[in-house]
């Protein structure tokens, strides 16, 4: 239609919110509830062929809506029962040597930029507090830190709202 703005993707493809009819919110819905669903088992749940369910979800990870299929494991499980969150705020010209820090640490599940007076939140697991206190003696040398310990997750990770479509 004249005067319309398309807005692609950076593969030149379709952009995300193009991408979001009826049919692939329902199909989001089913994959965040079953990420080991197959393809055919979902088509069975949408009504459609598997090929066409296929070509629909290839489609969603090229645009970058799907970004992957995870296990989540259960730290304790692991030895990891004590999980923690921790700001950073960072000595002047730290801010590289805090993020290669955190990729290195495998303790470290999450590394986020944040505002504020923080200038990074991390998740960590870790089996004691002696553990955390290790863990965190590290990035001390590059900045402050204020740390909260979880004591309960009444809401665990979950995917973000679908959008609503008629």
């Amino acid at each position: 239609m004249p005067g319309a703005v398309r807005r692609h993707s950076a593969n030149g493809g379709p952009g995300p919110h193009e991408l979001l009819d009826a049919t692939n919110v329902r199909l989001l819905r089913e994959l965040s509830a079953d990420p080991r669903m197959s393809m055919s088992a979902l088509a069975r749940r949408l009504d459609m062929s598997p090929p066409a369910v296929t070509e629909r979800v290839q489609r969603l990870e090229r645009a970058g809506v799907i970004r992957g299929y995870r296990v989540t494991l259960d730290p304790a499980a692991l030895g990891l029962p004590l999980t923690a969150f921790a700001r950073i705020r960072p000595v002047a010209g730290q801010l590289a040597r805090i993020v290669a820090l955190a990729e290195e640490l495998p303790e470290i599940s999450e590394c986020h930029r944040i505002t504020g007076e923080d200038c990074f939140l991390l998740k960590l697991h870790a089996a004691s507090m002696a553990h955390i206190e290790s863990i965190l003696d590290r990035f001390l040398l590059y900045g402050q830190t204020t740390t909260s310990v979880v004591v309960s997750t009444p809401v665990p990770r979950r995917c973000p709202p679908l959008p609503d479509v008629p």
